[in-house]
């Protein structure tokens, strides 16, 4: 007898999802903001986005391990209510005893530490809850992605028009509610009896993790199954790259492109609203027909659409309204980009291991972030943001045709035979 389809635990995780991501972009918007009008110096929002991507790394790499071993669950409320609790010390001490910028600083990296854990937890969870509500796993990570990009919408403008109206640092207010929010969603939502499922890997890495294995040696085991699986080893590779000029774009180049030529905070959130919507409606479309396309040529086509073309638009110096265009075309290619990674990720991980496997990919792809946004800060300073625009493009459109040859990629487009037919085994 089939069990009765339940949908509450993944509308839940979702819903978490949306609004810690919405939360962070609202951070994303008024921090570079609230850095350059205080300082006036490139170099410095450089420096803020160095602070913010570091802690990311970190906790991508060293907390999986802790997330596999305490519980999802417990990992994403955990997480939640320690990033409400230091991103609302920010606006708090602004207004009572004043806050040097070395504490903003500190704040920022703090609350970025359990930030990356705390996501991989709820991704975690994604494969159980799908299962339990009878939808497919490329479909339910299509929600996913939609889900976060629906946040970065709505958040963008939003966040604009808060930095634009009240300032920087009270918006930062509505974050740390966010997290508040998300981690009573989970809390109320997500059933303690909601766990990841045993059994035997889906891609024929081992599991190799016990009850009495140490920290260490659970970290190595991570890794090695990164190292084992070409195919991971070439999305972590070409994503460290794509990211670092992402970051360099988001956190340095369209904050000072916003301030200096478009106008400032609300120019700036309609910016981050326009690759929001398009990234939505890609996810969207994805969900939808995702399981029908060849995962490889989209893959590849959404990665080289997403990012360089609309950098070196950008160096051109268009009007506000090309520059949405532009953006929310980008945004339209990269939206089937992350339920793809991660439906591959959760397809080649053991179970028991994702959340330090996926910890691992996150650092890995993450790792040059902070070099990415020091550069830019440099960069701008030195060579002008028209350059760095034209410089930044050209290299993403390069990195980005990695997918287009054969080895190790196509392996990406046999994934879904060797699941459908695990699945056709099991259930005989």
């Amino acid at each position: 007898m089939n069990s009765p389809r339940r949908r509450g635990p993944l509308v839940a995780l979702l819903g978490a999802q949306v609004l810690a991501t919405g939360g962070n972009v609202v951070t994303l918007v008024a921090l570079p903001l609230y850095v350059l009008a205080e300082t006036g110096s490139p170099s410095m929002a450089g420096v803020l986005a160095f602070v913010t991507t570091v802690p990311v790394v970190l906790g991508g790499a060293f907390g999986g391990v802790l997330v596999d071993r305490v519980g999802y669950r417990r990992s994403s409320i955990v997480s939640d209510v320690v990033g409400g609790l230091t991103i609302g010390l920010v606006p708090l001490l602004h207004a009572t005893v004043g806050l040097p910028l070395w504490g903003l600083l500190v704040l920022v990296f703090a609350t970025g530490l359990l930030d990356t854990p705390g996501q991989g937890a709820r991704t975690a969870l994604v494969p159980e809850a799908a299962a339990l509500a009878g939808v497919p796993l490329e479909r339910a990570m299509g929600w996913w992605g939609a889900g976060s990009r629906s946040a970065t919408l709505l958040g963008g403008p939003l966040a604009g028009l808060l930095v634009a109206t009240l300032g920087a640092l009270p918006a930062l207010v509505v974050n740390a509610a966010t997290f508040g929010l998300s981690a009573l969603v989970v809390v109320v939502g997500v059933p303690r009896s909601l766990r990841a499922a045993a059994g035997a890997p889906t891609s024929g890495a081992e599991a190799e993790t016990a009850a009495d294995e140490g920290y260490w040696s659970a970290l190595r085991a991570g890794l090695a199954v990164v190292w084992r699986v070409p195919l991971l080893r070439a999305v972590v590779l070409m994503v460290m790259v794509t990211n670092a000029l992402d970051v360099a774009r988001s956190n340095v180049l369209l904050p000072v492109y916003a301030e200096s030529v478009l106008g400032g905070a609300q120019a700036l959130g309609l910016l981050v609203g326009a690759m929001g919507l398009g990234a939505f409606v890609g996810a969207l479309l994805f969900s939808a027909v995702g399981r029908r396309l060849p995962r490889r040529a989209t893959f590849a086509w959404g990665f080289l659409l997403a990012g360089g073309p609309s950098m070196l638009v950008f160096a051109l110096q268009p009007s506000l309204v090309w520059c949405l265009v532009v953006t929310a075309l980008a945004g339209l290619a990269a939206g089937a980009l992350n339920p793809i990674i991660g439906t591959v990720l959760l397809e080649e991980v053991p179970p028991a291991m994702r959340a330090r496997v996926s910890g691992a990919v996150s650092a890995g792809a993450w790792a040059v972030m902070p070099v990415g946004a020091l550069a830019a800060g440099v960069l701008v300073e030195q060579v002008g943001l028209v350059a760095c625009f034209a410089i930044f493009g050209a290299v993403y459109v390069l990195v980005t045709l990695a997918p287009f040859f054969p080895s190790p990629w196509r392996s990406m487009d046999r994934m879904p035979a060797r699941r459908d037919e695990g699945a056709a085994r099991t259930a005989a």
